[in-house]
């Protein structure tokens, strides 16, 4: 991927000589961008204004919208795997869960806090906008510095978006598969959706909006990336032509049935056919 907003792959090699050979070949190191602090850090230390929950939001989601173009789902978005830099650049980071949309999905993935709730409801056939709530709930920790659903675990952690959105209405109710999920959903008492406005009282009205609708319980009427980029909220940053899509990720290889030593053949191949972005070879080049 090669995108402001997502962590990029500068360079590739192996520590072995020249003339090792494919058994010797054992390690790789992997070159990216130097980031500063994370999220979870920058949330630590400081209050942020609006203007800053403005531009970090807005990185973020023209990263998500180059990540989604391309079919693929981040899976696990969060404070700690969000850089920045002291020039307040964002980059996504850590893509150990992304899949390709169209796969088959596990429940048990994002960490607990920032999960959506169809992941938690087993839907197997989720979309991109599971990661919208993850920015949803990024956004309004960078707003009031506390997270907004701090589950204790499963079943607490559904209580507490339930307690905030609300008792879910039928259509919502047909959606779900799992009998266990919406018998117990059913057995939850009665509950009104709270007022975002009285849970965010001193935001700018503009990033409440954008709020509800990134944090929407059901993912058919949730919000997308490329959509959020056009809120009102984002209008100071936001720019259409700027903000790129990428080419369709390609994982027919994933399906290989290879050997190991096949794997491994493939990797050393691609190591050493690497070959570094012009513009980070030639900063190579002038610190030589």
């Amino acid at each position: 991927m090669d995108h402001e907003n997502v962590i990029g792959l500068l360079d590739i090699f192996h520590p072995h000589p020249p003339d090792a050979t494919l058994e010797e070949f054992q390690n790789v190191y992997l070159v990216t961008h130097l980031m500063g602090a994370d999220l979870n850090n920058i949330i630590k230390m400081q209050n942020l204004s609006d203007d800053h929950v403005q531009f970090l939001v807005y990185q973020i989601l023209r990263g998500l919208k180059y990540i989604h173009s391309a079919g693929v789902i981040h899976r696990d978005l969060k404070p700690c795997n969000i850089a920045v830099n002291e020039d307040c650049e964002l980059r996504i980071l850590d893509f150990g869960l992304a899949r390709p949309t169209e796969f088959e999905m596990t429940g048990y993935v994002a960490t607990r806090w920032y999960r959506a709730p169809e992941i938690m409801l087993n839907w197997m056939h989720y979309t991109q906008t599971v990661d919208i709530w993850s920015v949803g709930c990024i956004m309004a920790e960078l707003i009031t510095r506390r997270t907004l659903f701090p589950g204790t675990d499963h079943i607490h952690q559904l209580n507490l978006i339930m307690e905030m959105l609300g008792t879910p209405p039928d259509d919502f109710m047909k959606k779900i598969s799992s009998d266990n999920a919406r018998n117990y959903i059913n057995s939850l008492p009665p509950t009104k959706r709270k007022d975002f406005k009285v849970v965010f009282k001193n935001a700018n009205p503009l990033a409440i909006d954008l709020l509800e609708k990134m944090l929407e319980l059901d993912a058919d009427k949730r919000i997308t990336a490329e959509q959020a980029l056009a809120h009102p909220y984002l209008q100071k940053y936001a720019d259409p032509s700027d903000e790129q899509t990428a080419p369709l990720y390609d994982q027919s290889f994933e399906e290989k049935d290879f050997s190991l030593e096949k794997w491994k053949e493939l990797i050393y191949k691609e190591v050493m056919n690497f070959k570094p972005p012009a513009s980070f070879a030639a900063n190579l080049e002038r610190n030589d």
